[in-house]
């Protein structure tokens, strides 16, 4: 921290004016108060000892002023606005002059004033006494005639407080304003009524001063017991509000304490900034040390907090006497740099850091090693106040984690919390929400994945029972049935009814849409969210989903560039009343390369959003996966494909569909018994489903996920290895889940044709599946080559766009009816299946 006073120098290109005014004040002040001070001469032997007294007080009052907890230095209080006003009421405007000027200049040196600063405040304080020397002047006469007050002697003395007051704010208000130019207005603003309480209270002690005098001048010294009281109760009231700022295990600083002084530092800084200082940078560093908990289980609490005693010391020596170091709670350090001229400097600083924990600490003959992730924020380029830095510091810590690395900074696209990505999951949150409706108060059947309307006599909600409605024979009942029915299904509807008001209020006021939408009654927050989550579409960041977008602005499709369905335009549709767009399934044909037969499909999510067009896949499950939004997801995209299976079943099309959960669905078990129930109520056999599970989901919690996988499996669900061969293949997850088939990764799949060793681990998995007894799927399957390179290797089913590409549920029977399948023997010289679209006829 700075020990001097920032206000000492004057901005750039503000000098002229403002020291302009400090001279005019100044000439006033010395033409108003000269010839007073000339005939003070005169007066000094007649001058009683009550006026000494009071003299010496100010003088010696000010060589201290009182610093209130919590305030700038700044922001000091004078007692020697009490004498000398005293002194003015009681022997005028000459002698209270001369002793304001000799406590001004005793407490700007103590404070380390410039001497142009220490001139104005003489200048100031000696036009407001003129000014409030002139209000007595218009009184009856001599103030406490007679020894005793009257009420027109209580008239005066409050208009000559009141000038004081006025003309010595106006004129500081007045030098701050040409000094910050527009940033005045804040400061004098917040400060008008701490002035008003503090120099207020010492001006109305004044009148009380000049009676006493009058009595005795023995009297005088006994304010100064109040004062001293006021004094003392304010200094115990700062060390216990020190004390509330201090860590009581490392005796750092603690959040409170890092709060108050990362907002001091950033007015500091702005004021820097606004003079063109180079050392205009503030950063907040964000250390989380790792694997502390291990220690803590291991060892015991005790040795857990001596370690983080030996970690607050090597903080304190690693950094510099200006930077504070404060500790927020548990294993969590910051660390607060300031005058900094760029971000290489904070790198430095955090480099130190690492550093100083690379050492391993000894403690009871065990040494042990000590790392962390720093997280670096900027100020101003990455925020500009406490609650922006912190965040973004600790958005840039769990990046450093994320990357095993020890610092990072702070990057906008590593923030997967920005107001655009809350704005984004409330809109899923109201295109889910909005999908069944209800109006009129009839039900209206559930939209199917080709946006068809579900039969009456089909559910409204497969997770939802009708009234008096048992779950069908032979299938599994929802998780509300049973003995705690009653428990369950209050549990159900508190946690359907948990919804982000907050964040729904902040969208709703910085979102001109959604305030439209909120007046026309139909604003977001509608309906109550629902807790979960669920993971869909693998093929998150591939070509389809540009090629999709691509697709629907060259046919119009609604919620992109270009004509909607009812002939507006996209920019039109923005306008329409905050609608969250809508949500579809895509389903991917997936074809047997020995016979070229379509046996199956794979589910897509596709979201079109009336402002941004077709949201990317991997956006929208990035959004949604961490949030409350996840468990409506899993039930509409369950409740679409099983619908759809059971449509395609009616109009005689027998094909499987796989869709992919997440890792929560697994954990939590539900995901058996929904399926299980969307099942029965549709008619769809079980052998219809299958469900694809990532690498990544078993080694999250393999007792949980194998205990829902293998529930699954007891229901007759086929059970799918997504993303196979991408950093957690096990030959233990072929031998002990219950697999029907693997995917082959699209990574490795494109590059196939081009690079022999992703050929030759296409072979590998391929053959270790095939002798495990499992199918093997290829995906990102794009060109003739790599069909007739997997047909080679023994592959069992391909999928990509050498194929078809996802298309709605309605194109894809129209797909299926020109489709003729082709086998890779009979396409030697006939160029392959053809393009989507066109069919061949078959051998």
């Amino acid at each position: 921290m700075e020990t001097g006073d920032p206000r000492n120098s004057v901005p750039p290109g503000r000098s002229g004016p403002f020291f302009g005014f400090v001279a005019a004040i100044g000439a006033v002040a010395l033409l108003v108060s000269a010839g007073p001070l000339v005939a003070l001469a005169d007066r000094l032997t007649e001058l009683p000892a009550a006026f000494w007294t009071m003299a010496v007080l100010a003088v010696a009052c000010d060589a201290r002023p009182f610093v209130p907890p919590g305030r700038r230095q700044t922001s000091a209080v004078f007692p020697s606005t009490c004498f000398t006003f005293a002194i003015l009421l009681g022997w005028g405007f000459g002698p209270a002059v001369a002793v304001q000027a000799v406590a001004v200049a005793v407490s700007g040196w103590r404070l380390g004033y410039a001497p142009w600063r220490t001139g104005f405040n003489a200048a100031q304080y000696a036009c407001a006494l003129a000014a409030a020397y002139a209000v007595t002047r218009l009184g009856p006469g001599e103030l406490f005639g007679g020894g005793r007050l009257h009420w027109t002697d209580v008239a005066a003395v409050g208009g000559a407080t009141l000038a004081w007051f006025v003309v010595n704010y106006g004129l500081v208000s007045s030098a701050v304003r040409l000094r910050f130019g527009d940033r005045w207005w804040p400061s004098v603003r917040s400060g008008l009524a701490y002035e008003l309480l503090s120099t207020g209270s010492l001006l109305l002690l004044a009148p009380v001063l000049v009676a006493a005098a009058r009595a005795s001048a023995a009297l005088i010294p006994l304010v100064l017991v109040p004062l001293f009281a006021v004094y003392r109760m304010a200094r115990l009231s700062e060390e216990r509000e020190q004390l509330a700022d201090v860590d009581p295990l490392t005796g750092l600083p603690n959040r409170k304490a890092l709060l108050t002084e990362v907002a001091e530092q950033v007015h500091l800084h702005g004021e820097r900034a606004a003079r063109g200082a180079p050392d205009a940078h503030l950063a907040l560093l964000l250390l989380d040390l790792d694997r502390f908990k291990h220690v803590n289980d291991a060892l015991g609490h005790a040795v857990g907090d001596r370690l983080l005693v030996e970690v607050s010391a090597r903080l304190m020596g690693a950094v510099d006497g200006g930077d504070m170091v404060a500790r927020l709670g548990g294993d969590e350090f910051a660390i607060v740099v300031p005058r900094l001229t760029d971000i290489d400097q904070a790198r430095e600083r955090a480099d130190r850091v690492v550093a100083a924990l690379a050492e391993p600490v000894p403690l009871d003959g065990l040494p042990l090693d000590v790392g962390g992730a720093i997280g670096i924020a900027l100020y101003p380029d990455h925020g500009e106040d406490f609650a922006t830095l912190m965040r973004h510091a600790d958005v840039a810590m769990y990046d450093a984690k994320h990357r095993n690395d020890t610092v990072a900074v702070y990057a906008p696209e590593s923030d997967h919390n920005s107001a655009e990505r809350l704005s984004l999951l409330a809109d899923l949150r109201r295109v889910l929400e909005s999908g069944p409706s209800a109006q009129g108060g009839e039900t209206v059947g559930v939209r199917g994945g080709d946006g068809a309307a579900l039969t009456p006599a089909l559910p409204v909600r497969a997770d939802r029972p009708a009234r008096n409605q048992r779950p069908a024979r032979g299938g599994r009942g929802r998780s509300g049935d049973g003995p705690n029915r009653w428990l369950r299904r209050r549990r159900d509807r508190a946690e359907e009814r948990h919804d982000d008001d907050l964040i729904e209020q902040i969208l709703t006021r910085a979102d001109p849409i959604r305030r439209r939408a909120a007046r026309a009654g139909a604003g977001p927050g509608a309906g109550p969210l629902m807790v979960g989550d669920a993971e869909f579409a693998p093929e998150t960041a591939d070509a389809d989903v540009t090629q999709d977008a691509e697709a629907a602005v060259s046919t119009g499709a609604p919620g992109v560039i270009g004509p909607t369905a009812d002939g507006s335009t996209a920019a039109e549709a923005d306008d329409q009343a905050g609608h969250p767009g809508e949500i579809t399934m895509y389903y991917q044909p997936q074809i047997a390369i020995a016979t070229g037969e379509v046996v199956g499909v794979e589910a897509l999510l596709r979201w079109r959003h009336p402002r941004r067009g077709m949201v990317d896949p991997g956006e929208l499950i990035q959004v949604a996966e961490q949030s409350a939004v996840m468990r409506l997801l899993t039930r509409r995209v369950v409740d679409d494909v099983v619908e759809q299976l059971a449509k395609w079943s009616a109009a005689g099309l027998t094909l499987r569909a796989a869709l992919n959960v997440s890792v929560r669905d697994l954990h939590t078990g539900e995901i058996a018994d929904q399926i299980a129930d969307r099942l029965t109520r549709y008619g769809v056999p079980p052998e219809r489903l299958q469900v694809e599970i990532t690498e990544g989901a078993l080694m999250a919690d393999p007792r949980r996920v194998l205990a829902s996988i293998t529930q699954l499996h007891r229901i007759g669900v086929g059970i799918a290895l997504d993303d196979f061969g991408t950093g957690y293949s096990s030959l233990q997850h072929l031998r002990r889940l219950p697999l029907s088939e693997v995917k082959v990764d699209r990574s490795f799949v494109l590059g196939m044709a081009e690079d022999p060793d992703d050929a030759a681990i296409v072979r590998s998995m391929i053959e270790l599946a095939g002798a495990l007894g499992l199918r093997v799927v290829a995906e990102g399957v794009e060109d003739e080559r790599t069909w007739r390179l997997l047909h080679a290797a023994g592959c069992d089913v391909a999928q990509g766009w050498f194929h078809a590409r996802p298309m709605p549920a309605e194109d894809l029977v129209a797909w299926l009816s020109r489709y003729r399948p082709v086998r890779p023997a009979e396409a030697v010289g006939r160029g392959g299946p053809a393009p989507e679209g066109e069919s061949k006829a078959s051998s």
